[in-house]
């Protein structure tokens, strides 16, 4: 039986139909079963079409040195 952890470790093989057949038909059956995990793919699913309607918006210099600054100290944190 797959927990949910482990559904949301391969919620992106889900959603983009890349895990092989005998485990997908695992992931189905997970997310048939679990309203909690259905509710994650069902807001991801409609979050990718609103993002896949939209234009690319450039993330403006100084929010994207915070940004690589932070992720940065995050790497450097689990060293």
């Amino acid at each position: 039986m797959l927990t949910c952890k482990q559904f949301l470790e391969e919620l992106n093989a889900f959603l983009d139909d890349s895990a092989d057949p005998e485990f997908r038909s695992m992931l189905n059956h997970h997310v048939s079963e679990c309203p909690n995990c259905w509710v994650v793919v069902d807001t991801t699913k409609k979050t990718i079409d609103v993002y896949k309607g939209m234009d690319p918006t450039p993330i403006p210099d100084a929010v994207r040195a915070k940004l690589l600054a932070a992720l940065e100290r995050k790497i450097a944190a689990k060293r």
